[in-house]
């Protein structure tokens, strides 16, 4: 599926999670297509541990899984996308390219979860009391930005919607990440969400 798609070069194949770190040290991909599911190390615990080291890859977790465990650990270790496997061909080689240029993606029915989730309030009084003595670390704008990654807004619109420019927003999500310790947008939304910004 992948390779004959224009503009995506296959590097390397694992057979296990344990294989992972090593394949990336010696061919240094931009993404990694990650299942959950493999024999000593899975997916998961590979994910976590490619997304602790300096100047990851991204990384898409792809499964035949969609509990909540499951997503919310892939995402919180800063995995950028959450596809399942019954996802069409084509949307999955889409799934690789938006992830390259920085975009995060969820399967819909993934991102139908997490809104119940959410919805649903489940364990939201410790997250909410660790997320927002996280937040406090940000100053004023920084949390302004933060929110607004929250609400899923684009470097544009929030540039537009706080009046800074569009290299000012980038430089406070840099910041935010780097701050807190986060990896990339969607660990950003989850914080603003359990803290109760949204």
């Amino acid at each position: 599926m992948l390779g004959g798609a224009a503009g995506i070069e296959i590097v390397a194949e694992a057979a296990d999670g344990g294989e992972v770190e090593p394949l990336v040290d010696a061919h240094a991909p931009d993404v990694v297509l990650m299942d959950i599911r493999m024999p000593t190390v899975d997916g998961l615990a590979a994910t976590e541990a490619l997304r602790s080291r300096p100047r990851p890859p991204e990384v898409i977790v792809l499964t035949t899984f969609n509990s909540d465990d499951h997503v919310l650990r892939a995402l919180r270790a800063g995995a950028a996308g959450f596809v399942l496997k019954h996802t069409p061909p084509g949307q999955i080689v889409e799934a690789v390219r938006r992830v390259a240029a920085g975009e995060p993606v969820l399967s819909p029915a993934v991102t139908r979860q997490l809104i119940d989730r959410v919805a649903d309030g489940t364990g939201r009084d410790d997250r909410a009391a660790r997320a927002g003595q996280r937040l406090a670390l940000l100053g004023e704008r920084e949390r302004e930005v933060a929110v607004a990654v929250g609400r899923g807004k684009s470097n544009a619109e929030i540039a537009a919607g706080l009046y800074m420019s569009v290299p000012t927003v980038k430089t406070h999500v840099s910041r935010i990440l780097a701050k807190l310790g986060l990896n990339n947008r969607v660990q950003i939304a989850l914080l603003v969400n359990d803290a109760g910004e949204l």
